[in-house]
């Protein structure tokens, strides 16, 4: 039987195999493992035969289905617009392929460019302060921690969604099996966010997806083939090493596939340039069925890794290897490509090239189109990826019409699995950019919920209020500045400045939230104990004012195995220096100055300072401390009642 008809016959026999695994009870009957009907339990001082019950049914208003960083974004954005949500994930720990599982360096779309900002630069924030060893089994705690606080959002982990109950064109429900608590979890919602990668939800459902690489000529995409083909980029397994101080002996495992380093050598396909962090061209992917073929590649990836490594340190071309040791080597390949749902739009080569303005941007990208090569660590003829350069070095807009899909109503998607070809994907896919998806779907699910309309109502009719809903909780869309009618800090008579380095306290009103290209838009004193006030020619109301500040967009703060690759990059292992890390808030009240906000120890870059109603015609904002630089730089500072 041929490859590929082995797996379309083994893919028919799983779906009729039923949504669970089943099992057969004492009476031969094949029974659903939720329900133990003949589960004989004694329970010792009881004295009872019992049946223990492993079957729940949750309601929420938005159900988000993997924990990765798309799907984080996505589950804390709409909880924090005060819906109720589930974020359910398929592993015992967050962060997707950026957890201790796999270890993929969260990258930026383009550091250069200014990376991303909002809820996924909290979480990079909040691990350079509580995690600046760079152990990342203490960053899947730090993430751990960012979801299990924030209100109205539950987690339930180490349950993978299996099945999509439908109403017409609508998913109902999801049903889930928690391997850990042997339960079978239904989960009904109003809204589901499928950022599982793989979307076995999205499938399930019925939505429209496509797999492989399209045609040249389908969107005018100069890096595509020329005919279709099925070609799926690979799966990749990570390692992290340790200098011994002494020589130490590598023994490779019998399974081990030797390296072809004169091959390799002579394309000058594949680089060893260090000992500490892996190899991401020890890749496997398919021409088929990525996913059915997935237990077999991670087989052959862990030998083709432990060859690898018997060349390095066996061969003699490497005598720096000496004293090296394996500390850490993955078990759970991490994966760039499999299904792309598709929604009302499709990303292509083309608009990135052109950097298409689309007017329902949510989300930016800015990597290249990094499109690993067909055959992975088998094709040592061809590069490790093709570095198809884009046409200008700029961020690009990505539309919210890639967000949902076509033909399942209440359905959105964030992540690599959203509507994009395959050579868009290879841009697309990485994890700062699927974060500003994730905060843009998360915001799009509460307002669906509170609005009860669909994703593609939000699309059509309400997408400026997605806009700018996502600026003011410092999601960034280029070229789209915050126009908010309602921030009376734009109708103040005047703006008072202690000291001005650089920069001008008018352009704090002028709605951008980061300097654009050749473009200024922040204030900057001259000291860290600086002061703004804000005046109005007669009484506002006011309760609540956010400040944006500065963390330098132009320098990485993600996490690297290899802690010198952050420094050769100009990275600090600490909490941006330029962050404000305290201040004190002032209104004019009966001609008095009191104090309504104290900030102490800030992490964040938008700092939202909330307090009971007031009624005055003067705010005065005093910044104490940043957390090392010896200036204050702010870009908006906004006021609502």
């Amino acid at each position: 039987m041929k490859r590929r008809d082995f797996f379309k016959t083994a893919g028919t026999g799983i779906a009729g195999a039923g949504i669970l695994p089943m099992t057969a009870g004492a009476s031969g009957k094949i029974e659903d493992p939720g329900n133990r009907y003949s589960d004989r339990w004694h329970r010792m001082g009881s004295n009872k035969l019992d049946t223990p019950v492993r079957k729940k049914s949750l309601n929420y208003d938005v159900a988000v289905i993997g924990g990765g960083i798309a799907g984080i974004c996505a589950a804390v954005s709409a909880a924090r617009h005060g819906v109720k949500v589930v974020l359910v994930q398929d592993r015992p720990v967050l962060g997707g392929n950026s957890s201790s599982e796999m270890r993929v360096t969260l990258n930026a779309g383009n550091t250069s460019l200014g990376r991303e900002t909002g809820i996924v630069e909290e979480i990079q924030i909040e691990n350079l302060y509580y995690n600046p060893q760079e152990s990342y089994p203490i960053w899947d705690h730090v993430l751990y921690n960012f979801v299990k606080r924030q209100k109205n959002l539950d987690l339930i982990l180490n349950a993978q969604a299996i099945n999509a109950s439908m109403k017409k064109n609508s998913i109902k429900s999801v049903v889930c099996w928690q391997l850990t608590s042997e339960t079978e979890i239904t989960i009904n919602a109003d809204v589901f966010i499928d950022c599982s990668g793989d979307g076995l939800i999205a499938a399930k459902a019925g939505a429209e997806y496509r797999t492989g690489r399209e045609a040249k000529y389908e969107f005018g995409e100069h890096s595509a083939p020329e005919k279709a083909d099925g070609w799926v980029m690979g799966d990749t397994i990570m390692m992290i090493t340790k200098d011994m101080g002494k020589p130490v002996p590598f023994y490779p495992p019998e399974y081990a596939i030797p390296f072809d380093a004169e091959k390799a050598k002579k394309s000058g396909s594949r680089t060893i340039s260090n000992l500490k962090q892996g190899y991401w061209w020890v890749e496997l992917g398919s021409d088929y069925d990525v996913i059915a073929e997935r237990e077999r590649n991670r087989d052959k990836l862990m030998a083709y890794f432990y060859g690898l490594w018997d060349y390095i340190k066996n061969s003699g071309d490497f005598p720096q290897a000496k004293n090296i040791a394996l500390d850490w080597v993955g078990s759970l390949p991490g994966r760039r490509e499999s299904r792309r749902f598709m929604g009302d739009y499709i990303l292509s080569q083309k608009d990135v090239d052109d950097f298409r303005k689309f007017p329902d941007a949510v989300g930016f990208g800015g990597w290249s189109f990094d499109e690993h090569a067909p055959g992975g660590i088998e094709n040592l003829d061809a590069p490790g990826s093709y570095f198809h350069k884009r046409a200008e070095n700029r961020l690009y807009q990505i539309p919210f019409r890639c967000l949902y899909s076509k033909n399942i109503s209440n359905l959105m998607l964030a992540g690599r699995n959203i509507s994009v070809t395959h050579i868009a994907l290879s841009s697309t896919r990485i994890m700062g950019t699927c974060s500003t998806l994730g905060q843009a779907v998360g915001t799009a699910s509460a307002m669906c919920i509170k609005k009860n309309v669909s994703p593609r109502d939000i699309a059509l009719s309400h997408i400026d209020e997605l806009q700018e809903q996502l600026l003011r909780d410092d999601s960034y869309i280029p070229g789209r500045p915050l126009k908010d009618k309602k921030d009376l800090a734009r109708q103040s008579v005047s703006i008072e400045a202690s000291s001005t380095s650089s920069g001008d306290v008018k352009l704090l009103t002028d709605g951008y939230i980061r300097d654009e290209k050749n473009e200024i838009h922040h204030w900057e004193s001259l000291e860290t104990n600086a002061k703004l006030q804000f005046n109005w020619d007669k009484k506002i109301n006011l309760s609540e004012i956010e400040i944006v500040c500065d963390t330098n967009i132009y320098r990485g703060i993600t996490m690297h195995k290899d802690p010198d690759t952050a420094s050769k990059r100009g990275q600090i292992k600490a909490v941006p220096p330029e962050l404000v890390k305290s201040m004190t808030t002032e209104a004019l009240i009966n001609n008095r100055w009191v104090e309504i906000g104290l900030i102490s120890n800030n992490l964040t870059k938008l700092i939202r300072i909330k307090f009971n109603q007031i009624e005055t015609t003067s705010v005065r904002l005093k910044f104490n401390k940043t957390w090392g630089h010896k200036t204050v730089k702010l870009f908006s500072v906004r006021c609502y009642a």
